[in-house]
């Protein structure tokens, strides 16, 4: 019996938690560790470093990954992605608020990668509306299987919340509907009209 070893399927686009595979196509690697020190962890005011690093990550191809593992893992020193740790300061402190659905995508095919609140929350949302089990999400977000029924339980509140909100937003948008029915614009109308303000605007 003959076995396909191959592997023809496209590289991901994010990286799992333990891939460190993106370090070896970095610029810096295989430099001396006295000069990635000296450029990537500089003095707050030796300026030439920290442009010459700068440089450096312009040019590297796994720029993205750099940055985000330096993200995922509260590394707040050094230049990591092109940033200093100055200009880091800001994507640290809203990280846990990142809300980027190519990782959500990514949890749901199994790929085990770092995930903020706002994309856990996503990720249970969109459990909850595909009707997975309590087993299911605590397996895919490596939870304890309680905290994950808690999650799918507030998850269930808040899909319903939604519904009965854009329910209401229904009823009253054909309310209106019914209200303006009495005088049609026709589309062309409104358009040109829209197009004349878009011009004076300008």
């Amino acid at each position: 019996m003959r076995h396909i070893t191959t592997n023809d399927t496209s590289a991901p686009i994010l990286r799992g938690i333990a891939d460190h595979s993106w370090q070896a196509r970095g610029l810096c690697h295989g430099m001396v560790p006295k000069d990635i020190d000296e450029l990537f962890f500089p003095g707050a005011r030796a300026r030439a470093a920290i442009d010459e690093a700068k440089s450096i990550c312009g040019r590297c191809p796994v720029k993205k990954a750099c940055f985000d593992y330096a993200l995922d893992n509260e590394i707040r020193q050094g230049v990591w992605g092109g940033l200093t740790e100055a200009e880091r300061r800001p994507w640290h402190a809203k990280v846990n608020k990142r809300l980027d659905y190519s990782r959500v995508k990514a949890a749901f095919e199994g790929r085990d990668v770092h995930l903020s609140d706002a994309e856990r929350e996503a990720v249970t949302r969109h459990a909850y509306v595909r009707g997975w089990s309590p087993e299911r999400l605590a397996y895919t977000l490596r939870l304890d299987l309680d905290w994950a029924r808690d999650l799918m339980r507030n998850a269930a509140h808040a899909v319903a919340d939604r519904d009965r909100y854009w329910d209401q937003a229904d009823d009253e948008t054909a309310e209106d509907d019914d209200a303006a029915s009495s005088v049609q614009v026709p589309r062309q109308v409104q358009t040109d009209s829209l197009i004349a303000a878009l011009r004076k605007a300008a």
